[in-house]
């Protein structure tokens, strides 16, 4: 059942939670080779065959920027060199998102306590935060958390993580960084709707977050302050692990992205939001912005029938669907770039959520 009705707000309003960590500063970052859909489509139809068109034509992406030149994705030789790529890209694009981010909130690096890396479209050991640490002057005992594995849902399961750290410690400075180069999944021989799907809908790109905990004197504390995250709610479930994820061979990762996907969303989120909004003692109609994960069109279509939500309130995730396609774990991220540089009012709420392998939900509640 999906529920479309348009929710008033509450007469009830929860307090500010005192002690919750705030976001300082957001950045994205991408490649210099950027592509319209056409472009990419031309290219790589002598891969996927005539059907990658149709695709193409209804992932309501415009533009995204690729890990490597274009004229080299026919001819990768396999995941040895795709995977080297990754490393050599997620590291140069995580290192230029993490420094961009830390400017904007006023952060020097060596005050960075924890750094929380996410990434499932690539293999580096070390980790792609280990390998940039030294490089953007990160302290020798800096607290790195990679997780890996956990899909487009990660960037909101990263700020939630993120959210716990500093709820534990509540003086540190925690920057979160998710880096995704999907593009370099691309197998040849695979042409299975799944894999023609994910050609035409994925990005590349990386982006970073910065978050204070509670007791943090900001650097900069004249400067508009960012929301707070009060609460975070994970929803894992059960026997769904086939729904989305990676096939992973030789040949390297091939997609699994189930029909079932935007019946997930329409059947359980709109009960899942309510029951996170409710322990705060909102609705619906008291969240002013809502930053969902981009997974394509028939998701976002899900998400607002799911939640009642006008069609305007998901115009960020399209506008970035439409401009970078679905860059994975990063796109939530993304949203919320976009969503901090024309913020809603001072008091307002957000949630902030994304889902993945699993299958999962990630919720976040923000106040500004």
């Amino acid at each position: 059942m999906t529920d479309t009705t348009h929710y008033a707000p509450s007469t009830h309003r929860a307090a500010p939670r005192i002690g919750a960590p705030r976001i300082a500063g957001t950045a994205v970052a991408f490649t210099p080779h950027r592509y319209d859909q056409d472009e990419v489509a031309t290219t790589l139809v002598s891969v996927g065959g005539p059907e990658f068109l149709r695709f193409a034509r209804t992932s309501g992406v415009q533009t995204r920027s690729l890990a490597l030149p274009l004229s080299r994705y026919p001819v990768l030789s396999g995941f040895t060199e795709a995977n080297d790529a990754y490393i050599r890209v997620a590291a140069e694009l995580g290192e230029r998102a993490v420094r961009a981010a830390l400017q904007a909130a006023h952060v020097a690096p060596h005050e960075v306590d924890a750094i929380v890396t996410v990434s499932s479209t690539g293999v580096a050991v070390p980790t792609i935060d280990a390998r940039i640490a030294s490089r953007l002057g990160l302290r020798p005992d800096v607290k790195r958390i990679p997780l890996f594995g956990l899909g487009c849902v990660a960037g909101a399961a990263g700020m939630a993580r993120v959210h716990d750290y500093l709820c534990g410690f509540p003086s540190d400075v925690a920057v979160l960084l998710s880096v995704e180069l999907c593009s370099l999944t691309l197998q040849r021989d695979d042409t299975s709707i799944p894999a023609l799907i994910g050609a035409c809908l994925f990005g590349d790109g990386a982006a970073a977050v910065v978050v204070n905990g509670a007791d943090r004197i900001p650097a900069a504390p004249t400067l508009p302050a960012g929301p707070a995250v009060l609460d975070t709610r994970s929803r894992l479930f059960p026997d769904t692990v086939d729904v989305m994820g990676w096939n992973v061979s030789a040949a390297g990762f091939g997609l699994v992205m189930s029909k079932d996907v935007p019946h997930m969303a329409g059947n359980h989120l709109g009960e899942e939001v309510d029951r996170f909004l409710g322990d705060h003692g909102l609705v619906r109609g008291d969240i002013a912005a809502w930053i969902c994960h981009p997974g394509g069109p028939r998701v976002l279509d899900a998400i607002d029938r799911a939640v009642g939500l006008p069609p305007e309130a998901n115009a960020h995730s399209r506008d970035s669907l439409r401009d970078n396609g679905n860059f994975s774990s990063a796109s939530v991220l993304d949203v919320l770039h976009r969503t901090l540089a024309a913020p809603p009012a001072p008091g307002s709420y957000g949630v902030l959520l994304a889902m993945g392998p699993g299958f999962s939900f990630e919720l976040l509640l923000l106040r500004w």
